[in-house]
């Protein structure tokens, strides 16, 4: 893909740039091992069929040819490690471990959860395809009707369903790093293009570059987050209200808008015909592994959502998970709270730290830079957590690599995690 020359630059690179989707995070190495075998041969296995005669009768055939063209170039997408591996490779039990590094809501959910997941009537049973019960829950919840609202296996689901259902391949989105990277993941599984706009300094949106990549490229689809993933930043209602006037469809994701101060905006599909809004059940209420994510949608749109998505796309637990969540507001109400407060302690003692820089977090996660010349560089002070137990994230990308991302977990835990960098901080000063 070409890099177009920019007419100016920001804080995070060229102000706009067209490129190929090259997604890539930490662990990838270790994603790879321990998806695939090291020892398995490369992937030529062959069957002949007759003598082949040159014009594709016959001859031998290979399992890659079948697949689309794009896909031969596809890198995966590496998620975090799970407790089990990490136990593994890091010799010690999953207790031991603490687990700072994929913003998850170390409370878990209500202990209706639990109750409800130890009585499943019908596991027999195909789900409703439609998520009526909880649907109903969700509209009560978030205040819109629950003919605007699609649920899906966690809010990827639905990123990738509205690739499908809109982009046609080689159609452009606009991705705005560093943010989530499963829009551009996405983007590239369904042959799309990236149009990215780098973010400016302080991580805030380069509005003037959006423009000039939705009047040059027609794409189809803006994402923005907010709070955005990995430095909890929020967009204001000026920009969002910038971006609708745009001829895109504009998808907002609100994965940790209960961590801000900020009201969630999904009330505004039922208003803009050109607005998304994605929620999930994954931070707020302690379901990551249960992958319930939801989306409010105008009328217009979801209507052909429905006729793409799959039927059964929403397991009988996962769906009643999400039912009993809601029923007990005070719990989800403390939960939030607490981890808001546990955030700012966090982030004021992380101030406090010689070679790093946190940034101010709407989120359920602080952002922390690696100063440079302070003796450790990122992914050093990434490992030494490591080998004390405590998981962070670093990614291995350019944009972030000098930078390590440190989600807020109980009291308890940011204690261990501080104490962690105090005898790091001793080790570096005395090297």
């Amino acid at each position: 893909m070409q890099t177009l020359l920019p007419s100016m630059q920001g804080s995070f690179g060229p102000r706009y740039q067209r490129k190929a989707l090259r997604p890539s995070c930490s662990n990838s190495s270790q994603y790879r091992r321990s998806h695939i075998p090291m020892n398995r041969p490369p992937a030529r296995h062959t069957v002949v069929c007759g003598d082949g005669d040159g014009n594709g009768n016959g001859g031998p055939v290979s399992a890659t040819q079948f697949l689309r063209k794009h896909m031969l170039d596809l890198k995966p997408y590496t998620p975090i490690l799970p407790f089990e591996v990490l136990s593994e490779s890091l010799g010690r039990k999953p207790s031991e471990i603490v687990k700072l590094d994929a913003n998850e809501n170390p409370y878990g959910p209500p202990p209706e959860v639990l109750q409800a997941l130890g009585s499943l009537d019908f596991p027999h049973i195909y789900p409703d395809p439609e998520c009526r019960e909880l649907r109903n829950a969700l509209g009560t919840d978030c205040g819109v009707p629950t003919e605007n609202l699609l649920v899906g296996c966690g809010a990827d689901e639905l990123i990738d369903l509205l690739m499908r259902c809109v982009l046609e391949p080689g159609e452009y989105i606009v991705d705005c790093p560093p943010t989530f990277t499963m829009y551009a993941f996405d983007a590239d599984v369904n042959n799309a293009r990236v149009v990215t706009v780098p973010r400016k300094a302080g991580f805030q949106l380069d509005m003037d570059g959006i423009k000039a990549a939705v009047a040059e490229y027609k794409p189809k689809i803006v994402f923005l987050t907010s709070p955005n993933n990995p430095d909890g930043s929020v967009i204001t209602e000026e920009e969002l209200l910038e971006c609708l006037s745009l001829p895109v469809l504009v998808v907002l994701d609100e994965a940790y808008i209960e961590f801000s101060e900020e009201p969630s905006r999904i009330s505004w599909v039922k208003e803009y015909p050109n607005l998304v809004v994605l929620r999930t059940f994954s931070k707020r209420a302690g379901l990551a592994g249960l992958r319930i994510g939801y989306g409010g949608f105008h009328a217009d749109l979801i209507e052909y959502l429905w006729r793409a998505k799959q039927p059964y796309n929403v397991s009988v637990a996962a769906e009643k998970a999400g039912v009993a969540a809601l029923t007990n507001k005070k719990y989800l109400d403390d939960v939030k709270n607490a981890l808001v407060s546990e955030r700012e302690r966090m982030y004021a003692a992380l101030c406090k730290v010689p070679f790093l820089e946190p940034y101010p977090s709407k989120a359920n996660f602080v952002l922390c830079k690696v100063l440079e010349d302070s003796g450790i560089d990122a992914k050093d002070l990434k490992d030494k957590l490591a080998e004390q137990g405590i998981m962070v994230r670093h990614y291995n990308k350019k944009i972030l690599s000098g930078y390590v991302r440190i989600s807020v977990g109980k009291p308890e835990q940011t204690d261990l995690m501080l104490a962690a960098l105090e005898s790091i901080v001793k080790s570096v000063a005395a090297a």
